[in-house]
């Protein structure tokens, strides 16, 4: 088992990065290793376990303090790099696993559209068949790690299907840019890609023709499970700060934490820390036993999204005016956990999803990444 990285090389966090900083952040944790957990050694990985990589990304967390950046990780790691092992036939794995899982590309998944959210059967890009390959026409918005993105999987209708397929930014008729921008999550980038009678040969199908649709939960359901696994480390980060404050200042002759007021706001602050935990756990112990996790990702990224935005607020609410200043990280991370609430799929999607599972409910339409996919 590989011990977590301390990510030494980690680029420092700022308010606001560009796209070259962005990448040489990407570029420097995957040397370091934080790409290669779960994932077998003829591919590059270290063949250990979901467990592992949960602590490596809860370190990076509380390192970087950066939900974009993991968000960044997230999207490469589920959409792209798992879907390729899960999903490709061998001369694909050997083409793209090896310098994916090196960070050498960087991927992503292109599920949504301009007016094409939650129902991803509502999705109309589109293929269609020629004798050479594929031509697909259409445009996602809202991608997590466009327009740096190498490499998509990109889902359309084939045949009146869901299909998937591997888009290079190098395609002809393949346009990835910055339209779709998001004001949230600061250390990644989102925007569009434009398919305009975008050729390409038939080795591009990734999986079965109209196979998109499940192989879409399958990679939602790696997501939900483990986009927060980061983010539990930046909380203990917030918990942490926010101790540290209630001890250092004074209100009515006593330190702030002597006030029930604080130190109950503090007290569920790891309560909501220690329950995503044990959740993580949980769906890393699915895993790594080979079984299903559609319930429990659903309910993780739930409580957890969830728990995110109260934990931020409170820590504002204890910071005080101070929590206010101008770059405060406090403040800008109530921000990404609102985004929290909807990428992988909205609470309200998940809500859903727990109660079709039940049998209770509306019919699980499916498969929905709301924002960030």
């Amino acid at each position: 088992m590989n011990n977590p990285p301390e990510f030494s090389e980690l680029l420092p966090y700022a308010d606001r990065l560009d796209q070259a900083q962005i990448l040489a952040r990407f570029r420097a944790i995957a040397e370091q290793g934080a790409l290669r957990h779960a994932l077998p050694e003829d591919f590059g990985g270290f063949s250990d376990n979901f467990a592992t990589l949960c602590q490596t990304h809860r370190r990076l967390g509380n390192v970087s303090r950066d939900p974009g950046l993991l968000l960044m990780i997230n999207a490469h790691l589920w959409g792209a790099v798992f879907p390729v092992l899960l999903y490709g036939n061998e001369a694909q794995k050997q083409r793209f696993l090896p310098k994916l899982i090196a960070g050498d590309w960087l991927g992503g998944h292109a599920i949504t559209e301009p007016s094409c959210g939650s129902d991803v059967q509502a999705m109309t890009s589109h293929a269609e068949r020629t004798e050479q390959g594929f031509i697909l026409s259409g445009e996602k918005r809202y991608i997590t790690n466009l327009p740096l993105a190498d490499w998509l999987v990109v889902y359309t209708k084939l045949d009146g299907k869901i299909t998937a397929f591997l888009v290079s930014r190098q395609d002809q008729g393949c346009t990835f840019n910055n339209d779709g921008s998001l004001n949230a999550c600061r250390g990644s980038v989102t925007g569009s890609v434009i398919l305009a009678d975008c050729k390409i040969d038939n080795d591009r199908l990734l999986g079965k023709a109209g196979a998109g649709a499940q192989m879409i939960q399958k990679a939602l359901e790696y997501e939900r499970a483990f986009v927060f696994a980061g983010i539990a480390g930046i909380m203990q980060w917030q918990l942490d700060e926010v101790v540290r404050h209630s001890r250092d200042r004074h209100s009515g002759g006593v330190h702030l934490g002597k006030h029930q007021a604080i130190s109950h706001r503090i007290a569920d602050m790891k309560l909501r820390l220690d329950t995503i935990d044990l959740w993580l756990n949980e769906c890393a112990r699915l895993c790594d036993t080979g079984q299903r996790l559609t319930m429990a990702s659903a309910q993780t990224k739930l409580y957890a999204a969830e728990a995110f935005l109260q934990s931020s607020l409170d820590a504002v609410q204890i910071m005080g005016a101070a929590g206010l200043e101008p770059g405060n990280t406090m403040t800008e991370l109530v921000q990404d956990a609102l985004a929290g609430r909807l990428f992988s799929g909205s609470s309200e999607v998940q809500k859903n999803l727990i109660a079709a599972l039940l049998g209770t409910g509306d019919a699980y339409r499916g498969n929905s990444p709301a924002v960030h996919s």
